[in-house]
């Protein structure tokens, strides 16, 4: 049976890692063929190498033009063009207070998340045209919309990825080009502990610490993995979706759900503590 994604040509970018490497995977076994981009060389010869003429790799740091131009362009040197864009590189930066955080990092978390997804779209429209339309993805995050879930600087870079999603699928739906985002919720990737500068193990036992950690403070029983968000890209990126667009899908285990006591009994309840005050509770025999 053929792939859900047969003939499709895919551009992931930080697709070495975490997410984008798990996507990467899905798509490639979906049927489609995929340019990784990513700024680990290393790991993305690797990449290329497990999956010969399904992947290429381009080496993109998603603040430089020039290199998104160049990624565009490897897509259709090596597969004749372009259908899926899947704008999932990130960054982040630590817990700080707002006097705390230098201008500079609100430009780099910007340049990153916001400018970088922006100039992946600029250069992918005109490629997907040429094919007859196509599936944008952006990863945003439960950061984007509430507060508490992230940095100030990330959260409110997410935020942007979700108007700008909506804004961009009013302009490209009527061209058959579909936009979309996913706002993951707590996943086991090395994003944070990397960003902050810390060394790779450190980074990954960060990761592992989510993997034991999340569980436990979400109505979903289990770990958010890369596969989760690979499967909700695979659904955008698909036929399947082919009549959704300019909406936000989260992924999440259920955690923004509402306080802790919306789906935990034992967790206190500030409405059920509110009553208390009013209604008599029984006697107790």
């Amino acid at each position: 049976m053929a792939g859900r994604l047969e003939g499709k040509v895919a551009v992931i970018t930080g697709g070495v890692s975490g997410i984008g490497l798990g996507t990467v995977e899905l798509f490639v076994a979906e049927g489609a063929s995929v340019v990784a981009a990513d700024i680990q060389d290393e790991k993305g010869k690797m990449l290329a190498q497990r999956f010969p003429g399904k992947v290429a790799y381009a080496h993109c740091d998603v603040t430089s033009e020039a290199d998104i131009a160049a990624m565009m362009q490897t897509a259709k040197a090596e597969f004749g063009g372009l259908d899926i864009l899947f704008n999932n590189a990130g960054i982040s930066d630590a817990m700080r207070e707002i006097p705390a955080i230098e201008a500079e990092t609100w430009t780099w978390i910007y340049d990153v998340l916001v400018r970088g997804p922006a100039l992946g779209m600029k250069h992918a429209v005109p490629l997907m045209l040429e094919r007859g339309g196509g599936a944008i993805v952006n990863t945003a995050s439960i950061a984007g919309l509430q507060a508490g879930w992230g940095p100030i600087a990330y959260s409110s870079a997410k935020a942007a990825v979700i108007h700008m999603t909506k804004c961009a699928a009013a302009q490209l739906s009527p061209q058959k080009i579909r936009v979309n985002a996913i706002c993951p919720g707590l996943i086991a990737t090395s994003i944070f502990g990397a960003s902050m500068g810390l060394p790779r193990e450190v980074a990954d036992q960060m990761a592992a610490r989510v993997v034991e950690f999340a569980p436990r403070v979400q109505p979903v029983p289990k770990a958010g993995l890369p596969d989760d968000i690979a499967q909700a890209a695979l659904y955008l990126a698909s036929d399947a979706s082919a009549f959704v667009s300019g909406t936000h899908l989260v992924v999440d285990g259920g955690i923004t759900v509402g306080g802790r006591h919306a789906w935990d009994p034992s967790g206190p309840s500030p409405f059920a503590e509110l009553l208390g005050e009013f209604i008599p509770q029984p006697a107790q025999s």
